[in-house]
């Protein structure tokens, strides 16, 4: 008997697939898409039982992409994100919020955005509580169902709710090598009853057998992604402790007869408060791995083998998205802060 691919009810009336489909390996910056060949790749997650797509305003031909799909096959959520632009954040108006939701309504066809994941990126521009507010406005007028957050932390996420602000899930980044979303972040969510939608859980690839017994980082990276992960790799400790931890999940998953990636994602699935993972998947060609994920389950000497080497970690430390919103700082630099205008 074939099992089920798992899911998880958000709120009545609404559940997702805990593994879902990321969008941001389909921007255009990630290599030329074939159209016909990607839609095709949709059906098959779908058929997998996978069928939350996650995507974002600012992902180029993304939410088109998944329009046309849309337009075939009914059965699916689509989440995309409100990232409005670092350079209009201290004059956002509420037509501004309503012309972008607008847009992603008609690139992805659908009369109503299934959820909606708001990012901010300066705190120290305080109209996040009242772009957020805006977002309310257009969940009454029926454009929105649900509203989300992208890598809000603890107190900013706090003064959201206690606005009054109806956030049903947080998308944050969430791997072995990045525990932030843990501490403050995870007693809010739980006290709130709100989910982690955790994308970075394989660090764009880094936590598969490819990179086993590697000495030195490639250089240059193949794309911004690797970039990115590479940073972090190198808070947490290094290409000597990144080895340790790519061993210990091929140990694990020697014993379920699995890959790294299986492993790295399913101790992801299984953190507290975790509803589901974004895969960066680009095409099928890992979907028999993704299946994996239904057969098996970490068990406590497993977590605690992992927990031997992470916690011999550095870093990354702090709240989430932290070393990102530093524009000054490494992890910043690599950023694009006014992907809109572009």
């Amino acid at each position: 008997m074939t099992a089920a691919f798992p899911r998880i009810e958000l709120q009545p009336g609404y559940s997702i697939s805990r593994v879902i489909k990321g969008g941001w390996q389909l921007a255009g910056g990630h290599g030329p898409v074939d159209e016909k060949q990607a839609i095709r790749d949709m059906w098959a997650f779908v058929e997998a039982g996978i069928t939350t797509f996650d995507c974002a305003d600012i992902y180029t031909g993304v939410e088109e992409l998944i329009g046309k799909f849309v337009k075939e096959c009914k059965q699916v959520q689509i989440h995309t994100k409100y990232a409005p632009d670092l350079d209009e954040l201290p004059r956002l108006t509420k037509s501004y919020t309503e012309k972008i939701i607008d847009r992603s309504l008609m690139r992805l066809g659908v009369e109503r955005l299934d959820m909606v994941q708001f990012h901010w990126w300066d705190y120290s521009i305080p109209d996040y509580i009242d772009t957020a507010f805006h977002l309310v406005d257009l969940r009454e007028a029926g454009k929105i169902r649900h509203i989300g957050v992208t890598n809000f932390d603890a107190p900013h996420l706090r003064e959201l709710l206690d606005a009054g602000i109806p956030v049903l899930a947080n998308q944050v980044q969430y791997s072995v090598f990045d525990h932030r979303p843990e501490g403050d972040l995870q007693h809010l969510v739980q006290e709130y009853n709100i989910v982690f939608l955790c994308y970075g859980t394989i660090a764009g690839g880094f936590l598969t057998e490819r990179y086993l017994g590697m000495t030195e980082f490639p250089d240059p990276p193949e794309n911004r992604s690797l970039v990115k992960y590479r940073l972090i790799i190198e808070e947490f400790g290094g290409v000597e402790l990144f080895q340790e931890v790519l061993h210990a999940l091929a140990k694990i998953a020697c014993k379920y007869n699995v890959g790294i990636a299986e492993i790295a994602t399913q101790y992801i699935l299984q953190r507290p408060f975790v509803g589901g993972v974004i895969i960066g998947a680009r095409s099928t060609d890992h979907l028999a791995k993704i299946n994996n994920l239904r057969f098996f389950v970490l068990d406590s000497e497993d977590i605690e083998e992992i927990h031997a080497v992470t916690g011999k970690a550095r870093s990354p430390k702090g709240p989430v998205y932290s070393l990102e919103r530093d524009r000054k700082g490494r992890h910043g630099r690599i950023m694009k802060y006014n992907l809109n205008k572009q």
